[in-house]
């Protein structure tokens, strides 16, 4: 276990490392963490909180925010914090796994993936999710809990909950309801552990819903709406095109699927199969209904079968909502999946390099293997770089854009006197948020400032009829995100 505790430190060094390497920490801000940063004042002026949005990720970032409008600290400051978290979350499966090794190479598989090295610097809340839930999972497996036992499930869940109560409470519920009908694990700790931390994750969810929106049930609908009227349906296909990216992809309907993009989930689902095969021929060995197994697994710290499934329960309960409710997609939403899958797909994977390392020629040992997880490696790194060099061109257009608003008199930094005191207002679709808070102007629209726009900034679109007899003044040059400026005169 020792070795296997190094080894888990190594994963976690070397994820910090590629990432900073991959995800240039002098990426300006997304839209959704200027959101969040803007809650402080060295990053204002305030963007819009809406309904969906929690206060997790402005707890995680208040430390270097509260102060400085840095976005290189503010970004090692988060690169410390996710890797910190990736220990955290993996480290109760060195006992929780069937094998030490296990929690190591799970760390690997999930922090290789593009989706968490690009996330890895970001103030956005899906890999803190992600960790409470591998985290308060691996815990919740010991077959003897102790207090701190017990405080370390009620924490992750306390996490995930803060960041994303739909998450969490998708997390809470497998678990309540394994500790009420599993005999080895019913015992008034387990419950007490879930239920606290749920209500303090979403103590403060609560709290604002009565204070800003009347209430939960308030909250609840406008938050629906903001996010395009959850509704059933299915967007299986949808998150397999984001595999990929863009980030976000809100609708999805013009996008494709790359082969060499969901290579991933043909190798996770692969991994994940041949786990749960080994846990099945090592359980018919010891029962005498098999042959003998190369390595025998040792037995874990809790009930078997339970065991093997609690973690795929979990890691289905949190995707379900997704592909069944939300009608859009992102990469980040199924990082708490990807992450209670890796220790089972871990297994799969140290099972294979068994039967390898036993197999002739002796070359397939390294060659099969290395040509494999090196592909998927490789794939993984384009996408990460791929992405991040998307993003910084397309939030450096919020910038320019900007500055030929200046140009033509819109904007806080073209403005003197009395003039400066009543802020300029954009208004258009919900992608001017951003745009707005760069220029220093408050977002117009039922979001946001009521009152009628210095400027009407749009996507590729017609602007409305009560702007139609503006004089349009397009931004001059090429932008990554296409935009189409209408000035009013």
């Amino acid at each position: 276990m020792v070795r296997a505790h190094r080894l888990l430190l190594g994963v976690c060094c070397a994820f910090a490392l590629l990432s900073a390497a991959l995800v240039p920490l002098t990426l300006p801000l997304g839209w959704d963490e200027l959101v969040y940063a803007s809650r402080y004042s060295p990053y204002g002026p305030a963007t819009p909180f809406s309904a969906p949005r929690t206060r997790g990720v402005p707890f995680l970032i208040a430390p270097v925010a509260l102060w400085s409008d840095s976005v290189v600290l503010l970004r090692v400051w988060l690169t410390l914090l996710s890797t910190a978290a990736l220990y955290l979350g993996f480290r109760p499966w060195l006992r929780a796994a069937y094998r030490p090794s296990v929690a190591p190479v799970a760390a690997a598989l999930y922090g290789g993936l593009w989706i968490t090295l690009f996330y890895a610097s970001a103030a956005m809340p899906n890999h803190y999710t992600a960790m409470g839930a591998v985290g308060a999972v691996g815990l919740f497996l010991r077959s003897r809990q102790t207090p701190l036992t017990y405080a370390g499930v009620a924490t992750g869940i306390a996490l995930a909950t803060l960041m994303r109560p739909n998450d969490g409470f998708a997390i809470g519920l497998p678990l309540l309801l394994a500790a009420l009908l599993v005999p080895a694990w019913r015992e008034r700790g387990r419950v007490t552990a879930v239920l606290a931390g749920l209500a303090a994750g979403a103590l403060p969810w609560v709290v604002e819903a009565y204070v800003r929106f009347g209430g939960v049930r308030e909250r609840l609908t406008e938050a629906s709406e903001v996010q395009g009227d959850l509704r059933p349906l299915l967007s299986f296909v949808h998150h397999l095109t984001v595999m990929d990216g863009p980030l976000l992809c809100r609708p999805c309907d013009n996008d494709g699927i790359r082969p060499v993009a969901a290579e991933w989930w043909l190798l996770l689902c692969f991994l994940v199969a041949v786990g749960l095969w080994a846990l099945r021929r090592d359980s018919a060995v010891k029962s005498g209904s098999g042959p003998g197994a190369h390595q025998s697994l040792r037995q874990p710290d809790g009930p078997r079968t339970p065991t093997t499934a609690l973690p795929l329960l979990t890691a289905l309960a949190i995707a379900l909502p997704y592909l069944l409710l939300v009608p859009y997609a992102a990469p980040r939403f199924l990082l708490p999946t990807h992450a209670l899958l890796a220790p089972t797909a871990a297994l799969g994977l140290l099972t294979l390099l068994g039967y390898a390392r036993a197999s002739r020629p002796r070359w397939a040992v390294v060659v099969v293997p290395g040509l494999v997880l090196g592909g998927h490696l490789a794939v993984q790194v384009l996408l990460v770089h791929g992405n991040a060099t998307i993003q910084g061109g397309a939030r450096g257009d919020w910038t320019r854009i900007a500055e030929a608003l200046e140009r033509h008199g819109v904007g806080n930094g073209s403005r003197s006197g009395s003039d400066a005191d009543d802020p300029c207002v954009l208004d258009g679709n919900t992608a001017v948020i951003p745009l707005a808070h760069v220029a220093g102007c408050a977002p117009g629209g039922p979001a946001g400032d009521p009152r009628e726009p210095d400027a009407l900034v749009l996507r590729r679109a017609a602007p409305p009829h009560w702007a139609r007899d503006w004089p349009h003044h397009a931004v001059p040059g090429t932008y990554a995100s296409g935009w189409v400026i209408h000035v009013r005169p």
